[in-house]
């Protein structure tokens, strides 16, 4: 099975460098595209591969880009490395080893969409990321990579960089667009989606970092054979950020359908000190929660993971043994997004309040079986589109599923229901 795609060179002490990206065929799928392929066949060439949004949602690149329509309006480009979601790390890792490579992608993709300007926009912690993107950037417009008549193609691309000010919410695609614009990051309502009127109300593509990576690979070894790793509907291969109770945490690239059992056990070597698996988040926080017999059935793709109720999301496998304390990471999960609420919509503003106080509740063993039923009745309203963007969503699935996989150990830090007392009687006086 192919193990690597895109951390082939990973390695290499100068894998971020211009000189040894080009030295290992960098920057040639980008000139095939600008020089033999028209826009039609680029974006007939990612519908092929199947290639989906590594970001989380996993919608389909090609279609993405295809929905861009004909029009005198200029279209933007931006890249979404605002990588936020709890647990993953490997947009991280792609910006500070292979910006070149999501440069390309970025290349390729705008010659696709008809793009001139496109954006970078990196979580704003990411600080070493950010200099060595911006090192990158300086070397590929030295190059001619950059700019204005690109590999002698006659494409203009100019590429900015922008840094966030670390608020999760701007990861969901129309808030980051209105930070990019100067706005308060609130997410908007759709319809009109970005396709049709995105920065600037122009016709917009975001995607992820981990996506554009991908782009240059499927150029060079058409989509037709980029198919063929992976599975079917989950084509290619991903990097998996693993943490938590494993023996060997970190960033693994693996083919699509990969056993979950395989990653933990064979990749990662295993559980930290032998100790029994008990749950796996397999895609960062907003993932529902799998028990240990769920996930050695599972395989590392988006039909599998959907299968079991849960998501591939972001990538990011939290690995939890038999020590772990449920009931203190879910209410953790649960102050993380109350946090992170923009506030704009009342059921997310009130309601990752009223849960995250509730279980710190229940977690200092002062809360009550009515409790467990206030979090449900709350979870209810919060959830399936009372809100403008997931975030309310996301916090539901990092509660509910958990508390009635694992009920027991919530069940063990609530209070006794105590029995109601019987009103004494009154004896008559009858001396």
């Amino acid at each position: 099975m192919i193990r690597k795609l895109l951390t082939t060179h990973i390695d290499h002490p100068e894998c971020h460098t211009l000189k040894h990206y080009l030295s290992v065929g960098g920057y040639e799928s980008s000139k095939k595209a600008l020089n033999s392929l028209t826009p039609e066949q680029i974006i007939n060439d990612v519908k092929t591969s199947g290639l989906r949004g590594r970001g989380g949602a996993g919608f389909p690149t090609g279609n993405k880009w295809s929905f861009i329509p004909k029009t005198d309006k200029p279209k933007y480009l931006i890249c979404n490395a605002d990588e936020g979601e709890p647990g993953t790390f490997k947009d991280r890792l792609l910006i500070e080893k292979l910006p070149h490579m999501l440069i390309e992608g970025m290349v390729i993709a705008a010659k696709a969409i008809d793009c001139h300007q496109g954006y970078i926009y990196i979580r704003g912690e990411f600080n070493k990321g950010i200099d060595v993107v911006e090192t990158a950037v300086n070397e590929a417009y030295a190059a001619g990579l950059l700019g204005k008549n690109i590999q002698g193609s006659g494409h203009d691309f100019e590429l900015a960089i922008y840094s966030g000010a670390g608020a999760y919410i701007c990861g969901e695609e129309s808030a980051l667009i209105n930070s990019l614009e100067g706005r308060r990051g609130h997410p908007r309502l759709k319809p009109p989606f970005p396709a049709v009127s995105g920065l600037y109300s122009c016709p917009t593509v975001v995607n992820n970092v981990e996506t554009f990576c991908n782009v240059p690979h499927i150029i060079r070894m058409t989509g037709e054979e980029y198919k063929k790793i992976g599975t079917e509907k989950s084509p290619g291969t991903r990097l998996f950020a693993v943490s938590g109770h494993v023996k060997k945490p970190g960033i693994y690239e693996v083919e699509m359908g990969t056993p979950m059992k395989e990653l933990i056990y064979d990749i990662c070597g295993g559980m930290k000190n032998d100790k029994n698996l008990k749950a796996v988040i397999p895609g960062g926080s907003s993932a529902p929660i799998l028990t240990a017999e769920e996930a050695m059935t599972a395989t590392m793709d988006y039909e599998s993971i959907a299968s079991l109720k849960s998501m591939l999301g972001s990538g990011a496998v939290i690995i939890m043994s038999e020590e772990a304390d449920l009931v203190e990471t879910t209410y953790r999960l649960a102050e993380f997004y109350s946090h992170e609420s923009c506030g704009q919509c009342t059921p997310c503003r009130e309601g990752t309040h009223w849960v995250k106080d509730i279980l710190h509740k229940i977690k200092v063993g002062e809360g009550t079986e009515k409790d467990v039923e206030l979090i449900y009745s709350l979870s209810r309203n919060m959830e399936g589109g009372t809100t403008i963007c997931p975030l309310a969503d996301a916090c539901v699935m990092a509660v509910r599923p958990t508390m009635q996989k694992f009920k027991e150990e919530f069940a063990r830090r609530l209070q006794p229901v105590d029995k109601p007392t019987e009103p004494k009687k009154e004896v008559a006086n009858v001396g």
